[in-house]
């Protein structure tokens, strides 16, 4: 069963307890990317957009006004929203960072690459520094949040590095940023996300055989 289906169609108790998922979120945020791009630019031929078109017809979402991405980015914009609390500010940057960097369908791979490397530097980064603080129990929300920010704040005004590897990641992820055009706040809001989802998921549980090794 997939994602939507999973989401709106008929669920018992178990399927309820897989909903919200740190993979449910990078999709729903690649969906409401793409459609973004897709009203913006006027795309017509969905089947450039593989996460978007999976997400209207998995829902039968039906095309407003005659124009892909529209209806799609309300309804995965709602989506988000409800299940994480994501703010409206998330999604302004969002569509300001495509508007200034996606002016036609030629800039659409470009963009969607130097997204693609701000996000894995940005994570790997996150994940380096906050090594100790992952411990964080996930009921303290604010103090994880808290750390989340602080670490965020260093990667962006921090100069001096104990080694030259995070130096010159830190360097690729301010360059890129500044291309993309995302704040401090944005940033930290979608770091923060990922990692209390990645904090919330749980180990398969062992086999019977495994146990006995």
């Amino acid at each position: 069963m997939n994602l939507f289906t999973r989401l709106f169609g008929k669920k018992n108790a178990e399927e309820k307890i897989k909903v919200g998922t740190m993979e449910d979120f990078m999709v729903l945020i690649r969906v409401y990317y793409q459609a973004v791009m897709a009203s913006n630019i006027g795309i017509t031929n969905i089947n450039m957009l593989p996460d978007l078109a999976m997400f209207k017809r998995s829902l039968k979402i039906p095309t407003q006004n005659n124009k892909l991405g529209l209806a799609e980015k309300s309804h995965c914009r709602k989506m988000l929203m409800q299940l994480y609390g994501i703010s409206d500010g998330f999604f302004k940057e969002i569509d300001a960072s495509i508007k200034k960097n996606c002016r036609n369908i030629n800039d659409v791979n470009g963009y969607f690459f130097r997204f693609q490397q701000f996000n894995e530097n940005l994570m790997m980064l996150v994940g380096n520094l906050m090594k100790w603080k992952f411990r964080t129990p996930g009921f303290m929300k604010k103090a994880l949040h808290a750390l989340t920010e602080q670490t965020i704040s260093d990667i962006l005004t921090k100069n001096k590095w104990k080694d030259e590897a995070t130096y010159k990641t830190v360097g690729i992820v301010r360059q890129l940023q500044q291309q993309l055009g995302y704040s401090a706040d944005w940033m930290t809001e979608f770091v923060y996300n990922v990692v209390r989802l990645a904090k919330k998921e749980k180990r398969p549980a062992q086999q019977p055989d495994e146990k006995k090794k």
